[in-house]
């Protein structure tokens, strides 16, 4: 006996019709959405999960179908065996069973004290408790096993430029050209203003030392 889950991650053009088309793929396999969210404001990329249950033998029919609704990028599946769990479980149930009808012929035909009496009758509730926990445990594994769980992530393509809804990609890239430009030419001026004070200092040393070199010639 094998759980299998598994998750998935798709890009799609739209999100809505791509979360319509996971709810028809489930409902189509046999199986249903148990939960979902879906997630994009303002600045966000829009972004969707649905959590599936799908019957075990038609996961990978499930999971292959995702390629018809979106670009699949990720998909991982993992199977976990209960099958020892299980039948350990089915063997104590049935244990306790058979103490349970032991302990309920023995308050028919009682003929001790009332304390052994009220003795039998807690035995006889733990005995029913633990009975109530294992088949649930029992009818958990069963559910798990016969349906597999699929989490399918959807999210739409991120934007190629800027992140303003509506907003025109390639007048985007124009704008951001002419920022990249007029910052260039920015720096270019930035640097000027350091250089030519430095470029006149220079000269006027240049100027000095060259003038104290021709007295100096004149001199000799």
């Amino acid at each position: 006996m094998m759980i299998r889950t598994g998750y998935a991650t798709l890009e799609v053009s739209k999100l809505d019709p791509a979360i319509v088309q996971v709810r028809t793929l489930a409902a189509k396999l046999g199986g249903y959405v148990t939960n979902s969210s879906t997630a994009g404001g303002r600045d966000q990329v829009r972004a969707a999960m649905l959590e599936l249950r799908i019957p075990a033998q038609r996961y990978d029919e499930a999971v292959s179908a995702l390629a018809e609704i979106g670009r699949v990028e990720t998909t991982q599946t993992s199977a976990q065996d209960v099958g020892e769990e299980f039948v350990d479980l089915t063997a104590r149930v049935e244990n306790l069973r058979k103490l349970e009808a032991r302990l309920i012929d023995l308050l028919a035909n009682r003929t001790g004290r009332l304390q052994d009496v009220l003795s039998v009758e807690r035995e006889l509730t733990r005995v029913r408790t633990e009975i109530d926990q294992i088949e649930g445990r029992l009818r958990y594994l069963k559910n798990r096993v016969s349906l597999s769980t699929l989490t399918v992530n959807l999210h739409e393509p991120q934007p190629l430029i800027g992140n303003t809804p509506g907003e025109n990609p390639i007048g985007a890239a124009v704008r951001q050209a002419w920022r990249n430009f007029v910052g260039f030419f920015a720096s270019v001026i930035a640097s000027l203003g350091i250089l030519v004070p430095v470029a006149g200092i220079a000269a006027i040393v240049w100027f000095v030392v060259r003038k104290k070199m021709r007295q100096r010639s004149k001199g000799v």
